[in-house]
């Protein structure tokens, strides 16, 4: 239930606990899962992303289920850098209430637009946010979409 979840920014020393729990989500997907164990350096969360308050946590009593990470990007678009929940947490509102808090940073930054590259698996939960296809992307790991959502800011209201 997500009436208990706190959103709050992460802890620089929680960056160990939330590269586990990336590497965690990201393997349980069979198209990722050999390269994430042959190039297991493709997950690192940089330091200065959560010393700088770009990383969201979401907790219940004080377990960490999930993160994400906002990155402010150039002409008021801003990026949903990652996303991610513990895989036994999925499917219970957590991934939409971190949406949301990235959103909320990337309008009171003044971004107009929040934009995800999106993973084939993924692209589903993000439609459901409100996210629309903008175009094609390569990862390292395959093909990507990439995703908008139009911002709402404050100021407009």
């Amino acid at each position: 239930m997500v009436n208990d979840v706190v959103i709050r920014c992460a802890r620089p020393d929680e960056r160990q606990l939330l590269e586990d729990l990336q590497r965690r989500a990201a393997l349980m997907w069979d198209a990722y899962r050999e390269s994430l164990l042959a190039h297991p350096d493709a997950i690192e969360l940089p330091i200065e992303q959560i010393a700088t308050g770009r990383v969201f946590v979401a907790e219940q009593r004080g377990v960490v289920l999930g993160f994400s990470v906002v990155l402010p990007g150039p002409d008021g678009e801003s990026e949903l850098d990652g996303l991610f929940v513990d895989p036994g947490h999925g499917r219970q509102g957590i991934g939409r209430l971190l949406v949301q808090a990235a959103e909320r940073l990337a309008a009171a930054e003044g971004a107009r637009v929040l934009s995800v590259i999106a993973a084939p698996e993924a692209q589903g939960f993000y439609s459901a946010c409100g996210f629309e296809p903008a175009g094609e992307h390569s990862t390292r790991f395959g093909p990507a979409r990439v995703m908008r959502r139009e911002l709402v800011r404050t100021a407009d209201l």
